[in-house]
């Protein structure tokens, strides 16, 4: 927001299903985010699969718009999901937004009757690993050397796992 409307509270943060006319803003978020992007037509080709689930954050402005400010993507399988990226823009962090995203991943996974969530995280995203304990995710695995650009050359990808039921 301009800093002349300093003094205007914060409009609240709406999270709900991404479209695909999302597909661009999103990408660019990924970007923003992440070394290894993803392209509006990868994150439409997502979208489009029914086992894919895109939940957006959007933030209204002073014109009323509602620019996408964040978002996160799970595919589910029988009865375990994975979250396959969660991208909030630089400009939004610490703010909630993350875990308001996979608060309401994990209600709609719960519901779908999903028992258990997977995610990757660069061994190094402190920010990201509190959030997930947090969140009661747990450390199962770990691939060493998975990151070509994380936090250091070549970091190793933790493999973490929360429990739903």
């Amino acid at each position: 927001m301009s800093s002349f409307l300093w003094w205007l509270p914060q409009p609240p943060v709406a999270i709900e299903d991404a479209r695909v006319e999302d597909a661009p803003a999103l990408a660019a978020i990924h970007a923003a985010c992440f070394q290894r992007e993803w392209d509006a037509d990868a994150l439409v080709a997502l979208m489009l699969d029914p086992m894919v689930s895109c939940l957006v954050a959007r933030r209204a402005n002073v014109w009323g718009t509602k620019s996408p400010i964040g978002f996160l993507l799970t595919r589910a399988a029988a009865d375990e999901a994975e979250i396959l990226t969660i991208a909030i823009d630089p400009n939004h962090r610490g703010r909630g937004i993350a875990r308001r995203l996979i608060d309401t991943a994990f209600r709609r996974l719960y519901r779908d009757r999903i028992t258990s969530v997977f995610l990757e995280v660069d061994a190094g995203n402190m920010p990201a690993l509190a959030l997930y304990a947090r969140l009661g995710f747990v450390k199962v695995g770990e691939r060493k050397g998975y990151y070509a650009g994380g936090s250091t050359p070549g970091a190793s990808a933790l493999v973490m796992r929360a429990d739903l039921r």
